[in-house]
């Protein structure tokens, strides 16, 4: 059984301008070249985009940006999950409003400890609320930001009460066995990796594909991974793909992870503005901007990545 959902999703970063608001032509940008490079689609307002350091309003206008740049409704995974039901259905019927039927969805994440029945009685209550058939949602599991788990028993009963409605799972606790166990018990559900260095096994394995941060840097290599981890005549562009992967992941990585990727990008699109970050997050200081930059010329260097 084939995956509703399928392919390489860049968790997009927000770009800001010096008052901090959205930089809307800056993203539109950056929406744009992430198609070119390969990328399926774009979710925005995930962890990596700041979302929950935005307001409603500013999540919608940002959507509608990604909208104007010219992408595809079907190209769009907005996150619209907050932590209380009203909001999370609104967000996600102005989706819908626009044309975009994909959401990725937090579980309501302030209250730690709660039982999987309140955890299914708040995405029944959102799923009821929005109350439009073209709704597809996949679920957000990241416990370590939200110390909640999307169980599997709870995933079970959400397939059999919303079977045409929650479609996958974005799983970014970066363990291989929960996905291939997933994999195995739910046939057709897709499920995509949060960490990019787990496409190429999950890929392997049968996954859907990913949801990933460094994919804002390589989705070239991301996208070759996807379309050739199967194929044994590719193996040497695979094992560079992954190379030059992990190692804008491990850079990334070695820093705060988000001012780090939001630096890097800046050093890509030439546009100083993109390292700026909402606090409570701080921007990469100078200095750290400036190894930043060294040891992605280095890697750049050493890892050519997949081939063109």
């Amino acid at each position: 059984m084939s995956p509703a959902l399928a392919g390489v999703f860049c968790a997009a970063a927000t770009p800001l301008l010096p008052d901090l608001s959205p930089d809307l032509d800056a993203f539109a940008t950056h929406c744009r070249a992430l198609i070119t490079d390969g990328c399926d689609g774009v979710a925005l307002l995930g962890t990596t985009g700041e979302a929950n350091s935005f307001s409603s309003d500013e999540r919608r206008t940002i959507l509608e940006a990604a909208l104007a740049a010219g992408l595809a409704p079907s190209q769009l995974l907005p996150g619209t999950g907050l932590a209380n039901i009203p909001e999370t259905v609104a967000l996600t019927r102005h989706a819908l409003s626009c044309g975009v039927t994909t959401v990725v969805m937090l579980p309501p994440f302030y209250y730690k400890g709660v039982s999987d029945d309140g955890l299914f009685e708040s995405y029944a209550r959102v799923i009821d609320g929005v109350a439009d058939p073209r709704l597809r949602v996949i679920l957000y599991h990241i416990p370590q930001m939200t110390g909640l788990a999307i169980g599997h028993d709870l995933i079970a009963r959400l397939l059999a009460a919303y079977p045409d409605t929650v479609i996958g799972i974005k799983d970014s606790a970066g363990k291989l066995e929960n996905m291939e166990a997933m994999l195995a018990r739910f046939p057709g559900f897709s499920i995509l990796a949060g960490a990019d260095p787990l496409l190429l096994p999950l890929r392997r394995m049968g996954g859907a594909g990913c949801i990933t941060a460094t994919s804002n840097l390589v989705a070239r290599d991301l996208a070759f991974i996807f379309r050739h981890a199967q194929d044994p005549a590719q193996e040497a562009g695979v094992a560079a793909a992954q190379a030059r992967i992990n190692a804008y992941r491990d850079l990334s990585n070695s820093y705060v992870q988000i001012p780090a990727i939001k630096a890097m990008i800046a050093r890509r699109h030439g546009h100083p503005g993109w390292a700026l970050t909402r606090p409570p997050l701080l921007p990469t200081t100078p200095e750290e901007q400036a190894q930043l930059v060294q040891r992605l010329d280095q890697i750049d260097a050493n890892h050519p990545g997949a081939p063109a």
